[in-house]
C-alpha cells in the first residue's frame, strides 16, 4: 500500500508519497491550486495502481473541496483526516518543526495508523448540501434584516398602512403597490381602476375594488412623510427582498434535487422535508464520525451543560448551544414538524409540557430524541418505524 499526504493551502499545496514501511518514495513537492497543478499531481501518481494508493488530506476550511471532488471523480481513494489526529502525530517528533513539507509526511504517516474511510460521491453531495444550507441561512438572515428595515421606513412614509393590511406588511400586494407608488401622495393620485387591478392581480383575487377605494382614502388622510429619499429607500428595499426571495427559491430547489438523489432514510421521518432534511444531512456528513448518539447531540449543541462543584450538582441546566448552529436550527425545526405528525414524539412533547417545561424547552428535548432516532437510522440504514 502507498500513502499520499497532501498539505492544503489557499494557493499552493504540497504532496509526498510513502510506502507501507514509511520510506519516502516521492519527496514533498509543490503543486498549484488550479487545473495545471492538479494535472501535475496526477502525473506524479500515474506510476501507482489506484487500488493500492490512499490519498489523505486534512479537513480544513474549504480549500480542499475542489481537490477532493477532482480526485473522487477520477476514482482515487481519498480520506479526510481530522487535524487533531495529525497534531497528535506531529507531537511525537523530538524536534518541534512545522513546515508544509514536513506536514505532508505527517499526514501520510497518520494514514497508516488510522482506520480508513474513503470519500464517496454521497460525501460530495452532503458537502454541497452543507454549503447550500449555510448559504440559505445567510439569505434568510439578510431578508429578515431588510424586512425589519422596510417596516421602519413605512412607519415614517405611510404609518396607517399596517392597520389596513391585517395579515402584515410583507406580502406581494403591498410590494406591488409600493414599487409603483412608494408614498401616500402617489397612491392617492393613482387611477382607481389601475390600483384595483394591481391589488387584485398581485393578491390572486384576495383584494378587490372596494379595498382599492379604502386604500386611496387612507392615503389621502395619511400623516406620513413625503420625503423622496425615504420613498427611494422603500422601493429599493422591496427590490432587494424580492431578489432574495428568488435566490432562496433557487437554493431550495437545488437542495431538493440533491436530497432526492441521495434518497436518505431520514426522509421517511414524517414532517421532515427536503430543506430541514438537507441541512441535517449536510451538517452531519459521514455519520460514522459519531460513534454514539451523544456525540452527535454534542455536535449539534443540544447536550445539557454540566454544573457541579463539591457536593453541589445542578439537576436542571440549559442546552450547551455549542457545535453546529445550522444543525441545531434544522433539528429543532424538524422536531416541531415531527411532533405534529407522529404520535410517539407528540406524547413525549406533552410529557415535557406536563412537567412544567416551556414550549421551546420541550421542543429541545424532542430534538434530542430525534437525534438519537436519526443516528440509529443512518448507522443501520433503516427507515423510520415509530408509530
Amino acid at each position: 500500500m502507498f500513502y499520499v499526504g497532501i498539505d492544503i493551502a489557499k494557493l499552493n499545496h504540497f504532496a509526498a508519497v510513502l510506502n507501507s514501511e514509511g520510506e519516502v518514495l516521492i519527496k514533498p513537492f509543490q503543486f498549484s491550486n488550479d487545473n495545471d497543478g492538479f494535472c501535475k499531481l496526477l502525473f506524479s501518481l500515474s506510476t501507482f495502481d489506484k487500488s493500492n494508493l490512499v490519498i489523505g488530506l486534512e479537513s480544513t476550511a474549504h480549500y480542499s473541496d475542489n481537490l477532493v471532488e477532482f480526485l473522487v471523480a477520477r476514482h482515487f481513494q481519498v480520506c479526510l483526516i481530522n487535524p487533531i489526529q495529525t497534531s497528535s502525530m506531529r507531537k511525537n517528533n523530538i524536534r518541534k518543526t512545522k513546515t508544509d513539507k514536513v506536514d505532508t509526511l505527517v499526514i501520510a504517516k497518520t494514514l497508516m495508523l488510522q482506520p480508513l474511510r474513503f470519500c464517496t460521491q454521497e460525501d460530495i453531495d452532503c458537502m454541497h448540501l452543507k454549503n447550500l444550507g449555510r448559504f440559505r441561512q445567510k439569505l434568510v438572515k439578510e431578508r429578515t434584516r431588510l424586512k425589519i428595515q422596510l417596516t421602519a421606513y413605512l412607519d415614517r412614509v405611510f404609518p396607517e398602512l399596517q392597520y389596513f393590511f391585517k395579515s402584515g406588511l410583507h406580502q406581494k400586494a403591498i410590494y406591488a403597490v409600493l414599487k409603483e407608488a412608494p408614498s401616500p401622495e402617489l397612491i392617492a393620485s393613482m387611477h382607481l381602476t389601475h390600483l384595483a387591478h394591481l391589488l387584485e392581480v398581485s393578491s390572486h383575487g384576495h383584494f378587490h375594488k372596494e379595498h382599492a377605494k379604502q386604500l386611496r382614502i387612507l392615503a389621502q388622510k395619511s400623516v406620513g412623510s413625503s420625503d423622496s429619499a425615504l420613498s427611494l429607500q422603500v422601493t429599493q428595499s422591496i427590490e432587494q427582498i424580492e431578489l432574495l426571495d428568488r435566490q432562496l427559491k433557487e437554493v431550495e430547489s437545488k437542495m431538493n434535487d440533491i436530497v432526492q438523489s441521495l434518497d436518505s432514510v431520514i426522509m421517511t421521518i414524517p414532517g421532515i422535508g427536503s430543506i430541514n432534511g438537507g441541512m441535517i444531512l449536510g451538517e452531519i456528513g459521514d455519520i460514522h464520525r459519531f460513534a454514539k448518539p451523544k456525540q452527535l447531540l454534542a455536535f449539534a449543541g443540544l447536550d445539557p451543560t454540566v454544573c457541579q462543584s463539591g457536593n453541589f450538582k445542578a439537576h436542571h441546566t440549559r442546552m450547551s448551544k455549542r457545535g453546529s448552529r445550522v444543525l441545531r436550527y434544522a433539528l429543532i425545526n424538524a422536531a416541531h414538524n415531527v411532533v405534529k405528525n407522529n404520535t410517539t414524539l407528540k406524547a413525549y412533547y406533552d410529557t415535557k409540557i406536563a412537567e412544567g417545561r416551556s414550549h421551546y424547552s420541550a421542543l429541545g428535548h424532542c430534538a434530542g430524541k430525534l437525534v438519537r432516532i436519526i443516528h440509529k437510522m443512518l448507522t443501520a440504514n433503516v427507515a423510520f418505524n415509530l408509530a
